[in-house]
């Protein structure tokens, strides 16, 4: 029974990540051809998108190594761009926590927004999954999106510049984060959070290296915390 019920929240992580390669293949497209006309090899950005899997942070360390930032500024972007992946840890590990090592350690290379966003919510949906299941619907949702990560990043580094530039792929950026972000805006804490990101990183946009967005994201965390506490007390 347990393992019956943990190939059907697989099937069914398959089928509710399915829907994210509309926004992920776009996006991993854009940054095989913007990360060969950077400089980088087909095999240097294929690896870079298998080894770091974080398209955002990917785009701004490729951009800070365009703009010849020192190699402390670029690691440094990259990582605080990646900071919401240790919130993301923390939300999930009192439900994946109980797994055994390696499976941990093949949530965290596959915890990105989407596979994150949509198990999340489907936890929460769903009180009384095991952690076998719980652990089935993760990998099922990584399933679809991960590989189209990679083969899509591959694709675009070897078409490069045929894309013809009025295509718009850049669009698959703000609408990935809008869709994943939205659904999640349940409380007071996270409008406020969200609401003063925005305004931070509107105002911080003149900082070099794009340091505006770790402002704009330390405010953000800040802003939601302090509410939260108040909301508390």
């Amino acid at each position: 029974m347990a393992a019956d019920g943990a190939m059907s929240s697989y099937r069914r992580g398959i089928r509710d990540g399915l829907p994210f390669i509309v926004m992920v293949g776009p996006f991993g497209l854009l940054f095989g051809v913007v990360a060969t006309e950077a400089g980088l090899s087909v095999f240097e950005s294929l690896t870079f998108s298998i080894v770091v899997i974080a398209g955002a942070s990917q785009f701004t360390a490729l951009q800070l190594m365009q703009d010849n930032a020192p190699t402390l500024v670029v690691l440094g972007s990259a990582l605080a761009v990646n900071l919401r992946m240790a919130m993301y840890s923390a939300s999930i590990t009192p439900h994946l926590g109980a797994l055994p090592f390696w499976k941990r350690a093949v949530t965290a290379y596959f915890m990105v927004d989407q596979t994150y966003a949509g198990s999340i919510l489907e936890y929460e949906r769903r009180t009384g999954m095991s952690v076998g299941e719980k652990f089935a619907y993760f990998m099922g949702m990584a399933t679809p999106i991960c590989p189209a990560w990679y083969i899509l990043t591959l694709v675009g580094a070897l078409v490069g510049g045929a894309i013809p530039e009025g295509i718009g792929l850049d669009f698959a950026l703000p609408l990935a984060f809008i869709a994943m972000v939205a659904p999640a805006l349940r409380t007071p804490n996270h409008v406020v959070a969200m609401v003063t990101a925005v305004v931070a990183s509107l105002l911080f946009a003149w900082l070099p290296y794009n340091l505006g967005l770790i402002v704009a994201g330390l405010a953000g965390m800040m802003a939601g915390a302090e509410m939260e506490r108040r909301r508390g007390a």
